[in-house]
C-alpha cells in the first residue's frame, strides 16, 4: 500500500511539471511581448520594463522578444526553481522608496509577482484560496451527503411515487443554472424576506466555526444543488445495478439482513464511481467558483481569476491555472487511494 501511494505521488509530481511547462508554452508562445500582458492594460514603458525584469527578460534594448534566447523553457525553469527555493523580483519605485532593499522576496513555494497589483501571487492567492476552499468544502458535503442518501432512497423505492417524485425534482433542479439559483436565493431568501443575513465570508479565526459555516449556507446551496441532482440520479442508477449482481442475490439467499445487503454490499460497490465523481468535482469547484463568488461578492479564486483576466495580469493567471491543476491531480491521487478501502476488488500493487 505504501509503495502504491509513493508511486502515485511521484506520478502526480511529474504531471504537475508537465502541466506547468505546457502552461508556460501556451502563455508565452504568443508573438506579443509577454511583458505587455503581465503589465496590464494601462501600462507605461517604465512599468513594462519593470514587468520584463520580473518575468526574467533582459531590457528591451537588448533585443526584441521574438529574438530573445530566453524562451518559455528558461522561464519555466526559473519558475520551478522559485517554487522550490523562492525568488527575488525587482521592486517597484514606491517599494524602493519605502524600504532600502531593491527586491521583493517571494518565499517558496513562489508562484510569481504581479507588477499590476504590486503583490506576490502567493499573497493574492493566499487571501482568495480560503474563501473558495470554504465554499467548495461546504458544497461538496451537501451534495455528497444528500445526493447519496436521496439516491439510495429512490433506488429502494423504485417505481413508487417517492421514486418518481425524487427523479422529477432532481431533473427540475438540474435544469436551473447556478447563476439563477444564486440570484434567487440572494434576492428572496436573504434580501426580500430576510430569513438569513446577506452572506459575507467570515474566517473561522474571526467569527468562529458557526458563523463561518452559517455565512457559507447560501453560496454552498447554490453550488450544491446542481451537483446534488446529478448525484441523486447516478446513485440511484449505481445502487439499482449493484442490487442485481450475483453476490447481492447470494447474500439475500443466505438470509443476510436487507439493510446489511444494501449498505455493506450494494452501496459500497456503487460508491467507487461516486468517489471518482466527487474528487474531480471538488477539484473543479475549488479551481474557481466564478459565478457563485461573483453573485455573493466573495473574493475567492474565481473572482481573482476574472480580475486577472480583465487586467491582463499574466503572473496571477499562471498561478491560478497551476494551483487549480494541482488540486485536480491531488484529487485523482486521493481517489485512487480511497479505491482500495471502498472496493476490495481493486488491486493495489
Amino acid at each position: 500500500m505504501l509503495a502504491y501511494v509513493i508511486r502515485r505521488i511521484f506520478i502526480g509530481v511529474i504531471m504537475l511539471l508537465v502541466m506547468s511547462l505546457v502552461t508556460f508554452v501556451l502563455f508565452f508562445s504568443s508573438p506579443v511581448d509577454p511583458a505587455q500582458f503581465a503589465c496590464g492594460k494601462n501600462c507605461s514603458p517604465a512599468l513594462r520594463e519593470q514587468a520584463r525584469k520580473s518575468l526574467g527578460y533582459p531590457p528591451r534594448n537588448a533585443g526584441v522578444w521574438e529574438s530573445n534566447i530566453k524562451g518559455p523553457a528558461v522561464l519555466w525553469a526559473n519558475f520551478t526553481k522559485g517554487i522550490v527555493a523562492g525568488r527575488d523580483f525587482p521592486a517597484d519605485k514606491q517599494m524602493r522608496e519605502a524600504a532600502p532593499q531593491n527586491v521583493v522576496h517571494c518565499a517558496a513555494p513562489c508562484f510569481g509577482y504581479s507588477t499590476y497589483s504590486i503583490k506576490t501571487v502567493n499573497t493574492m492567492v493566499g487571501a482568495a484560496l480560503p474563501v473558495t476552499f470554504s465554499i467548495a468544502l461546504a458544497a461538496v458535503i451537501l451534495w455528497v451527503l444528500f445526493g447519496v442518501l436521496i439516491g439510495v432512497l429512490a433506488a429502494i423505492t423504485k417505481g413508487s411515487f417517492i421514486d418518481r417524485g425524487i427523479v422529477g425534482l432532481s431533473l427540475f433542479a438540474y435544469a436551473f443554472p447556478s447563476f439563477f439559483i444564486g440570484t434567487f436565493l440572494l434576492r428572496y431568501i436573504a434580501i426580500k424576506f430576510g430569513w438569513v443575513p446577506v452572506p459575507a465570508y467570515t474566517p473561522i479565526a474571526e467569527g468562529g466555526p458557526f458563523k463561518w459555516a452559517f455565512n457559507l449556507t447560501l453560496p454552498a446551496i447554490t453550488l450544491a444543488l446542481l451537483y446534488m441532482a446529478s448525484y441523486v440520479r447516478m446513485t440511484r442508477a449505481f445502487v439499482l445495478e449493484s442490487l442485481t449482481e450475483d453476490y447481492v442475490r447470494t447474500a439475500r439467499a443466505k438470509g443476510v439482513n436487507g439493510r446489511t445487503v444494501l449498505f455493506k454490499h450494494a452501496l459500497r460497490a456503487a460508491l467507487t464511481p461516486l468517489v471518482t465523481m466527487a474528487g474531480l468535482d471538488f477539484a473543479g469547484v475549488l479551481g474557481g467558483a466564478i459565478i457563485t463568488e461573483s453573485i455573493f461578492n466573495f473574493n475567492g479564486l474565481g473572482k481573482l481569476a476574472v480580475s486577472a483576466n480583465t487586467n491582463y495580469d499574466l503572473p496571477v493567471l499562471i498561478g491560478i491555472v497551476l494551483i487549480a491543476g494541482a488540486f485536480v491531480i491531488l484529487a485523482n491521487i486521493i481517489v485512487d487511494i480511497l479505491y482500495a478501502f471502498i472496493d476490495p476488488r481493486v488491486r493495489v500493487g
